[in-house]
């Protein structure tokens, strides 16, 4: 089969997700186009040098509506005869627009494909495009529905985490997220967003705490204890799954769980032939990739069976990967990742993670793809893992290799 080789990866800096945010002015689509015009200059590609662009953004609803990778290309300077591909695979949709393209590679469809995301979560807020699982009744009580937030605390209650253990790790990915920016880190990926005047917006991740610490977070209340236990609150429905859960312990708040903002991500993958014809390096293969679906109520635990079965279909163990990024949905998505592997911490998320920097949706995937291949190659180890957590029970896992 084909080999699919990531040759670029960019993403814009994450502006927070509300009104007075840095990227507040910019539209879904003139974000993404900023990135697709990065990948275009950049790797010097012209005409129909890729085969499609494949998009991931999860509020598909007003202006992120219709196919929004199409209305991103045709804003952007790619040619109008690349088509384009709107994907919705909730939290997970960057990294399944990564794949599906290097599937599609491996596959002989193309020499060449644009994947990512974006979602600009102050313009258009998450759940406003409804969602079945959550408002028709009988599938909300077939499927034990409860809110992310709530099976985050599950997973907390489930497998033993404190909320000391989940601030620890978020003061964590506040420092490394800080030490990576004083590092120039993203340097080689991070994109400056402009106007149409050329003028700067934004050339840093805009939502960091830096010198957050564990009294910080200590003074947090937590976020949805109130909507799990006023009756009739949905730790009463958990409880229905999960009888052996005598109370739900809710650690989580805003400080410990993945920031709301704006941004977006491109990885630009080929074939051997491609990278001949532009004259470009691959920086990496994408060794494996894979999805799965698991329990919806508890919702989050999706990186763990997710990584078991990308090993295994790989014919790797735990001990072959050199560096991990688990996306920061929750505190508890994380620990619970390490727990299951028993990893280092030190090999997790280096470089800080999306409670540090916030979780644009749609991009949040492509992003630490891209963030992972820069630091193996800062770092100059080999094997990288990337997983995410999947909103109705699911979980996606991408593994590259340098070469």
């Amino acid at each position: 089969m084909t080999e699919a080789y990531i040759y670029d990866a960019v993403r814009t800096p994450r502006g927070k997700g509300r009104k007075d945010g840095a990227l507040h002015e910019v539209t879904a689509a003139r974000l993404s186009a900023q990135v697709m015009n990065a990948l275009k200059d950049r790797n010097g590609l012209e005409g129909h040098a890729i085969e499609d662009v494949i998009w991931g953004n999860v509020t598909q609803v007003m202006e992120q509506g219709g196919c929004l990778a199409r209305t991103a290309v045709l804003a952007s300077d790619l040619d109008e005869s690349i088509p384009g591909l709107a994907i919705n695979r909730f939290c997970a949709s960057g990294m399944e627009a990564v794949n599906l393209a290097a599937n599609q590679v491996k596959g002989g469809a193309g020499e060449a494909y644009i994947a990512g995301g974006v979602e600009m979560m102050g313009r258009v807020a998450m759940g406003s495009d409804g969602a079945a699982i959550a408002v028709d009744p009988s599938i909300a009580m077939d499927t034990y529905f409860v809110p992310q937030g709530i099976s985050a605390d599950i997973i907390a209650t489930e497998y033993g985490f404190t909320r000391d253990q989940a601030d620890a790790l978020a003061v964590e990915s506040q420092n490394r997220a800080a030490a990576a920016w004083k590092d120039n880190r993203f340097e080689k990926s991070v994109i400056t967003v402009k106007d149409q005047n050329g003028l700067t917006i934004l050339d840093h991740d805009e939502y960091m705490r830096p010198g957050t610490d564990m009294q910080a977070l200590g003074a947090l209340n937590a976020s949805f204890q109130q909507m799990g236990e006023v009756m009739p609150g949905f730790d009463a429905v958990a409880k229905l799954k999960y009888p052996h859960l005598e109370k739900i312990n809710h650690i989580h708040h805003a400080g410990n769980s993945s920031g709301i903002v704006d941004g977006s991500a491109g990885v630009l993958i080929g074939n051997a032939e491609f990278g001949k014809k532009y004259g470009l390096k691959p920086r990496a293969r994408i060794r494996q990739t894979c999805k799965i679906g698991t329990d919806p109520t508890i919702m989050l635990t999706g990186p763990v069976p997710a990584t078991q079965k990308i090993l295994a279909d790989s014919g790797m163990n735990i001990s072959d990967i050199d560096l991990f990024e688990v996306n920061e949905a929750f505190a508890s998505v994380v620990l619970r990742f390490q727990q299951a592997f028993d990893v280092d911490p030190e090999l997790v998320n280096v470089n800080g993670g999306s409670i540090a920097m916030g979780h644009p949706l749609g991009a949040t995937g492509a992003i630490i793809i891209g963030t992972l291949l820069d630091e193996l190659e800062r770092t100059d180890k080999e094997v990288g893992l990337a997983t995410l957590c999947i909103a109705s029970g699911m979980g996606a896992a991408t593994i590259i290799e340098r070469v």
